[in-house]
């Protein structure tokens, strides 16, 4: 049975897409779902059967294979904020940097241009509830 990951869900419609692993999208329909089943997340993995619709392939027999990351997890991992304030009064530091090099008409060098977005990429992921 191919499986792949929830493209998008909307469970007001009944229907979605899912990627497959293999490369492309299948058409969804609550039909499909497990019994008790009433929506699917983005990103949550699963198993399915394949038939030929009659707008292209369908999935059949939607199978949950593991649930989807949570808001609830990603808010136990969030730093809190008295470590948060040293982290970002450093990034701001590493901006100044930046922009001072900018103003003076200088591009960063990329080891400092990468060590700056691996920071902003962490620091969005403390944020962003």
């Amino acid at each position: 049975m191919p499986t792949g990951k929830v493209k998008w869900y909307d469970s007001d419609k009944g229907y979605g897409f899912l990627a497959r692993d293999d490369g492309g999208e299948v058409f969804v329909h609550s039909s499909a779902l497990p019994a008790g089943t009433t929506a699917l997340r983005q990103g949550q993995r699963v198993e399915f059967g394949v038939a030929e619709g009659r707008r292209g392939a369908q999935a059949l027999q939607v199978r949950i294979l593991e649930p989807p990351p949570t808001v609830a997890v990603a808010k136990q991992a969030r730093k809190k904020p008295d470590e948060m304030v040293v982290i970002v009064e450093d990034l701001i530091k590493l901006l100044d940097n930046a922009s001072t090099s900018y103003h003076r008409g200088k591009q960063l060098e990329a080891k400092d241009a990468k060590r700056i977005a691996t920071v902003l990429r962490g620091v969005a992921d403390d944020i962003d509830p």
